[in-house]
């Protein structure tokens, strides 16, 4: 875990020391939060939770299609009375679909979807301890609305993790920010 922790440090301060070039290039960055909704198995044993998420992403002008990297922390409560919680952390790569609009339109839908690696962990008084990392996919979709020299985005994903057993699904819908060029 604390190479987890290590590894994403590394990411957050490179992502901080590039973002000036990235950005003169056409990144975006993004922050966001919202409700994390367990779906099939994980749903029987955890209740809807909450996440935050932090992207960067580039969209070239001329193409439809760009791409997105970002991470995201979810904890979701167990449905027993014991004091246990499913946290995931991940990071995922993905490609961005965005459908073309009017020039003047501040409405900007988009698909998304790619893989990344999901390390998941139950915390509490009552958790037996230890984490595993797996392989997911996610696949899901948003838009934009262009709010000044920023955007605000909402946008929902299914992910799929692999684990041995049955895997977890989930479904976070987040609204935040975008900054960068639109």
């Amino acid at each position: 875990m604390r190479r987890l922790g290590a590894g994403a440090t590394a990411v957050a301060i490179g992502m901080l020391l590039g973002a000036p070039a990235l950005r003169a290039q056409g990144a975006q960055f993004s922050i966001g939060a919202g409700l994390g909704v367990p779906l099939g198995n994980f749903d029987d044993v955890v209740k809807i939770g909450w996440q935050g998420t932090a992207a960067v992403s580039f969209v070239p002008r001329n193409l439809p299609v760009g791409i997105q990297v970002d991470g995201s922390f979810s904890q979701f409560g167990d449905e027993s009375p014991l004091d246990i919680k499913s946290q995931l952390i991940y990071g995922t790569a993905n490609a961005v679909y965005a459908f073309e609009s009017s020039q003047g339109s501040r409405f900007r839908p988009y698909l998304i979807g790619g893989g990344g690696v999901y390390n998941s962990k139950e915390t509490g008084s009552d958790a037996l301890g230890g984490s595993t990392t797996k392989f997911g996919l996610n696949v899901g979709a948003g838009f934009d609305f262009q709010a000044g020299s920023a955007a605000l985005f909402l946008e929902g994903r299914f992910h799929d993790v692999f684990v041995p057993g049955p895997n977890v699904e989930f479904f976070p819908i987040n609204l935040g920010i975008r900054f960068g060029r639109h």
